[in-house]
């Protein structure tokens, strides 16, 4: 009988953070009360996750405790949400060739710290506390200069790079597997009421300055160049570019948001530096 091999599984996102907070402790003996405080001292993701988002988030009008209690009675009743932040974590890992670690983004970068209050201000949303839900949403714009509205859903396994001035709009949606950069926006195209913010598929890569507007679907595994404003539907697997933005390449590469590859066609450079 042909013996079986054994593969060994993958470590999951807590044992990879908690691993480099551990390696952090011991190189950083200045740092040592912080890791541990945040990660450390904690039995599992959900308990380090609420404990840094409270960190951040509390101020004089709602303290650190009670968003921590907030943050715990999200993820009781939502286990997704902690699983979405893994998925987060993993993102920045595979997509951003400057960090070190799972450490650098749970404890340092406010795209992914925004994006998991925004996670639990949705939740509010969810719930009809709509008044908690915005005070999250204006703490998170304080802190973070990132503006998300809690009515927007955000899909997991999301790359928030750099995020300084990413805005999304109430109805906007946003797919699986995206990656964005600063200064986007999926805004609206006026004052009407109702559905009237982009919907972002799947795996669709936003570069730095891309403004979508309007009530616009842009396709799964699109592509939207740096400071593109994009006023129409993007076809899946396109890119586009350019004020208002064009289509420039159909199909483009099969994963951008993963490869992070922001560079056009050889054919839309028509001139010489």
């Amino acid at each position: 009988m042909p013996k079986l091999e054994v593969v060994a599984a993958e470590p999951d996102a807590w044992t990879l953070l908690r691993s480099a907070a551990e390696d952090a402790a011991r190189a950083e003996p200045s740092l040592a009360s912080l890791v541990n405080a945040v990660i450390l001292s904690h039995a599992d993701m959900a308990s380090a996750l609420s404990f840094q988002i409270a960190r951040k988030m509390g101020d004089a009008e709602l303290g650190a405790m009670s968003i921590r209690e907030v943050c715990r009675d999200a993820f009781e009743a939502d286990p997704s949400i902690v699983a979405a932040a893994e998925a987060d974590l993993q993102a920045v890992s595979e997509r951003d060739p400057a960090i070190r670690s799972l450490l650098q983004p749970f404890l340092y970068f406010k795209g992914f710290q925004a994006l998991q209050a925004h996670r639990v201000a949705h939740w509010l949303w969810t719930q009809g506390r709509d008044t908690l839900a915005f005070h999250l949403q204006s703490r998170m714009s304080e802190l973070f200069q990132i503006d998300i509205h809690p009515a927007a859903r955000m899909g997991a396994g999301l790359f928030l790079d750099h995020g300084t001035g990413i805005v999304i709009g109430e109805t906007a949606v946003v797919g699986d597997e995206v990656s964005m950069l600063h200064g986007v926006t999926l805004g609206g195209t006026g004052a009407d009421r109702g559905d009237r913010h982009p919907k972002i598929g799947k795996g669709v890569l936003l570069g730095a300055g891309a403004k979508v507007l309007g009530n616009i679907t842009v396709g799964d595994y699109a592509k939207v160049a740096s400071g593109s404003v994009v006023l129409k539907p993007v076809p899946a697997g396109c890119t586009v570019a350019g004020v208002p933005a064009r289509l420039v390449n159909c199909p483009t590469e099969a994963t951008p948001a993963r490869t992070m590859d922001h560079t056009l066609a050889d054919i839309v450079y028509d001139f010489v530096i």
